[in-house]
């Protein structure tokens, strides 16, 4: 009789080591953008958006932190804006950027495994390098590889 129910109850076992452990190989990997080139390549060469004509900061120097997933179609999906700075209603303006993104899988990434990311849109940011970059550090977001 014990014989009889081991099998059973291996494949019990199975069933729920597997019920725990197919939500984390579900998810995504997160990836910063520099390194985003190893996964997907960004085909765009423009890009439109939905510009509102009025409303808060509009024409100050700020910048968007935009998180998305590459589904593995190579469309965005799950966009959505994470930080503004400062704050404005340039986050609709971001998102409907990041919306319109469309990638290629990259030669390491053939069958097009999706991707978590972020892009940070900047606006209005000055000439100079540093001062671009120091607008852009503050939009950047912990918790993805770099």
């Amino acid at each position: 009789m014990k014989t009889m129910f081991r099998p059973f109850r291996q494949t019990l076992l199975l069933a729920l080591a597997l019920g725990f452990v197919a939500p984390l190989l579900a998810q995504s990997r997160k990836v910063d953008q520099q390194d985003l080139y190893r996964y997907w390549i960004l085909l765009n060469t423009k890009v439109q958006m939905d510009a509102p004509n009025s409303g808060l900061n509009l024409d100050k120097p700020g910048c968007a932190a935009v998180t998305y997933t590459i589904g593995s179609n190579g469309v965005p999906m799950d966009v959505q804006v994470v930080k503004v700075v400062p704050k404005s209603d340039l986050g609709p303006v971001a998102r409907s950027a990041v919306s319109n993104f469309r990638y290629g899988p990259s030669l390491s990434n053939r069958i097009g495994d999706p991707v978590a990311t972020y892009y940070v849109v900047p606006f209005n940011s000055p000439q100079d390098p540093a001062q671009r970059q120091q607008l852009m550090d503050a939009c950047k977001l912990p918790g993805y590889t770099p």
